[in-house]
């Protein structure tokens, strides 16, 4: 899988459904303020004159020589798509034809003639199997449910579903943003870190100690910056965590556990939704957020169960409606997460192989994941 944080790659349900003119629109937010790059990708799935759309056929796919072959296009004053996103703003627009079996190797060439650290606006559905984008947007049409199969393929990695009605999208391109090089989406939501824990297990505060320079908590913070629309602490202690600038929230009663410090915080947010993480979670994996985001439009709470049936409460969404339930829990003398379960709609979210969550529970975790990324920097 190639990951290219500075990729923003949008697919479609079906045809016509308003990709390329999404595309136009950010790439014009961007104008003149970042070097965009423009990229289409068709991709062929066998060369024997045999259109996949049916009909007559365009040539596109039986002229194709070799494995891919990529144009740039020069002129903004055509019909075509690429030239669409070069009257838009984009720098350089190129089109990729690349045989199915041939994505990852076809995009490898391509990468070679942007660069890698390429800031790049892509449409296609099927590249997404080879590439990990930093925001992957798919458009529907809000009156027809049809969804292709290259879409179906692609549908769960999905960073947000744009719904178009022909005219325009339900979607604000002015949440879109490229801090360093990097597409993010603002979500109209609230993070909120927890770090009123004891550290029993870790013998000193684990929210403060050491990352590559920085304290634990600001490596998570500085990931879920430019995502949310609001970022609280929830701790006790609001002087130890000034130097983030944010808002500290403390618990309403403590020493009662981690469910009165989410109850707490919920009572603070300003949004519905609410991403809670736990301060000594250092990897932040946002296409997980963003998915598990999208879940929560019908459900209390999104709870991330692994493989293995474990579940991760310190790494989920939770609904500001879902407070009373916490309450009613919390009054009654209990405290774990897992007691509110059966006061609400909870919905488990399969996370499968995550290698990326971990919490550092020990100090052996953590001098473990420090070397780790020591290694990584040098």
């Amino acid at each position: 899988m190639i990951e290219l944080d500075g990729m923003l790659l949008i697919g479609s349900a079906d045809a016509n459904v308003g990709k390329t003119a999404l595309a136009c629109a950010i790439i014009r937010r961007f104008a003149g303020i970042r070097d965009v790059v423009g990229i289409k990708v068709t991709t062929i799935k066998a060369k024997d004159g045999q259109c996949p759309r049916g009909g007559q056929g365009c040539g596109v796919c039986s002229s194709l020589q070799g494995y891919c072959s990529i144009t740039e296009e020069t002129d903004p004053n055509s019909r075509k798509d690429t030239a669409r996103l070069l009257a838009a703003g984009a720098r350089r627009v190129f089109w990729l034809r690349v045989m199915r079996t041939h994505l990852e190797e076809a995009m490898n060439v391509l990468l070679d003639t942007i660069g890698r650290d390429a800031v790049s606006i892509c449409e296609s559905n099927s590249l997404r199997q080879v590439v990990e984008p930093g925001l992957f947007l798919i458009v529907r049409n809000r009156n027809t449910g049809a969804w292709k199969r290259s879409a179906q393929q692609v549908k769960e990695y999905a960073d947000k579903i744009v719904v178009s009605d022909g005219t325009g999208f339900d979607f604000d391109v002015s949440r879109v943003g490229l801090p360093d090089g990097k597409w993010l989406l603002r979500e109209h939501a609230t993070a909120i870190i927890l770090a009123g824990g004891e550290s029993a297990r870790m013998r000193t505060d684990k929210s403060v100690l050491p990352i590559n320079g920085r304290a634990m908590i600001q490596v998570v913070y500085e990931q879920l910056r430019g995502t949310f629309d609001q970022i609280l602490v929830s701790a006790d202690d609001a002087k130890e965590f000034a130097f983030l600038g944010l808002e500290v929230v403390p618990d309403r009663v403590p020493g009662q556990g981690p469910l009165m410090g989410i109850a707490s915080a919920l009572q603070a947010s300003a949004h519905e939704f609410n991403f809670i993480v736990a301060c000594d979670i250092p990897r932040v994996n946002l296409h997980c957020v963003r998915r598990m985001l999208a879940e929560a439009e019908s459900a209390d709470m999104v709870v991330p169960r692994t493989n293995d049936g474990k579940y991760e409460p310190l790494f989920a969404v939770y609904r500001r409606r879902a407070l009373d339930a916490m309450n009613r829990t919390l009054a009654s003398g209990k405290r774990k997460i897992s007691d509110v379960f059966g006061r609400c709609n909870v919905k488990f979210f399969k996370l499968g192989d995550a290698d990326w969550l971990m919490n550092l529970n020990t100090m052996e975790d953590y001098e473990a994941f420090r070397k780790k990324c020591d290694a990584q920097i040098r």
